[in-house]
């Protein structure tokens, strides 16, 4: 046979046995895309239970900075947009804005499909100007037999007006308990921070509409009360809506 020959076929057979030398088997190749997905599983595994973890850590956090900065349409609890107001700079934004016109504040209640109760705004709207007080009142009624408590969270519409809506009182994100059909009042004090008549966002606004929801309060194993999530929707069903 010729040299040329020889060296092809040597080549060949040498290409060929190392084919079948690294050629894995079938259960070898089973078993590395077992490791393959388990690895994937448990990385998706982690993402999953870490983005959890952050949702349910991250509600007292978002609710805090929803009320300090009115960001989502979360009224500011403290006395204006900058929280650092005392009672001397209160007052002297509590003058009303005569030179404005008067902003319509409507009022919408709703209440956890989960929680038997009727809750109602006991004015449908007020008018009030910028820098003036306005006191308002919702009506909430246990129409259960047994004592329940309950929690209610807010927003403002729309939400640039948010920063400016302040609460001096008001009965949000605190336990409520009412007794087996009890009815009771409750009080709603606020105002417009004159500051948003300076905001270009917050120009040409002529309707406010303050929104309550009503969710049924839930405790964790030790009994610690467990605030309702700042994010729409994770509380169980959709709230129905109650008109005034």
């Amino acid at each position: 046979m010729p040299g040329g020959a020889r060296n092809a076929s040597s080549s060949s057979q040498q290409q060929q046995s190392q084919q079948q030398r690294y050629t894995p088997s079938m259960a070898q190749v089973n078993a590395h895309y077992r490791r393959k997905n388990a690895t994937v599983a448990y990385y998706t595994l982690s993402i999953i239970l870490g983005t959890v973890a952050f949702s349910y850590g991250s509600v007292p956090l978002y609710k805090m900075i929803c009320q300090t900065t009115g960001w989502g349409g979360q009224p500011v609890r403290a006395h204006g947009p900058d929280s650092t107001y005392d009672d001397a700079d209160l007052a002297a934004r509590l003058v009303p804005l005569t030179s404005s016109p008067r902003i319509r504040v409507t009022f919408n209640a709703s209440v956890s499909d989960v929680l038997p109760w009727k809750f109602t705004p006991q004015q449908r709207e007020v008018r009030v100007l910028p820098g003036e007080t306005a006191l308002a009142f919702y009506t909430a009624t246990n129409n259960s037999d047994r004592d329940i408590i309950g929690v209610a969270t807010y927003s403002v519409t729309p939400a640039q007006v948010a920063p400016y809506f302040s609460k001096i009182q008001c009965f949000c994100f605190e336990e409520q308990r009412l007794n087996a059909g009890e009815t009771v009042d409750m009080p709603v004090f606020f105002y417009l921070d004159p500051d948003m008549v300076n905001d270009l966002n917050a120009k040409g606004i002529e309707t406010v509409t303050l929104s309550y929801t009503f969710f049924k309060a839930k405790y964790d194993d030790n009994g610690v009360y467990k605030a309702p999530s700042a994010f729409p929707g994770l509380e169980g069903p959709a709230p129905r809506k109650i008109a005034a």
